[in-house]
């Protein structure tokens, strides 16, 4: 059964349903298509972009990324010093997602260019992306308990 839920965090340029961005089976997206879906620019063209997108996450504390990251995650932070590409990289997460338009240091883009790590950079907040992802049917992390 499928839900579309009617609001500005669900819905995006005039009302499009998103949900059928994300493949229902897999629950994942494409680096590209998430681009698309937050109104990202690409802050690292060269990064391949057909990287599959397993599962979102937001956290500002690096060590807490650490030890909770996984592969193929999009990371939301508003970090952006050459440590986040470090842990990124390290975690082979699919992208970093820079909110709110904050601009990247450029030696972390071009550690990020050289390392093929994603870098999209938004207008939206974290809770807009995240609401977003969600919406798309992308899951969050899941927690071992």
């Amino acid at each position: 059964m499928q839900r579309t839920v009617e609001n500005d965090h669900s819905n995006y340029k005039n009302g499009q349903d998103i949900s059928r961005i994300v493949n229902s089976e897999e629950n994942k997206m494409t680096v590209k298509e998430l681009c698309e879906l937050i109104e990202a620019k690409d802050m690292t063209p060269e990064a391949d972009k057909s990287v599959e997108v397993s599962c979102g996450y937001t956290c500002d504390l690096l060590s807490w990324v650490m030890a909770h990251g996984t592969a193929g995650m999009a990371w939301v932070t508003v970090q952006t010093h050459m440590n986040v590409i470090a842990v990124a990289s390290l975690m082979e997460m699919a992208a970093v997602i820079i909110p709110e338009d904050i601009e990247m240091e450029a030696p972390s883009l071009e550690k990020a260019q050289s390392e093929g790590i994603n870098v999209l950079q938004t207008p939206l907040t974290a809770y807009e992306i995240c609401a977003r992802m969600a919406a798309a049917g992308l899951p969050g992390k899941n927690r071992e308990v």
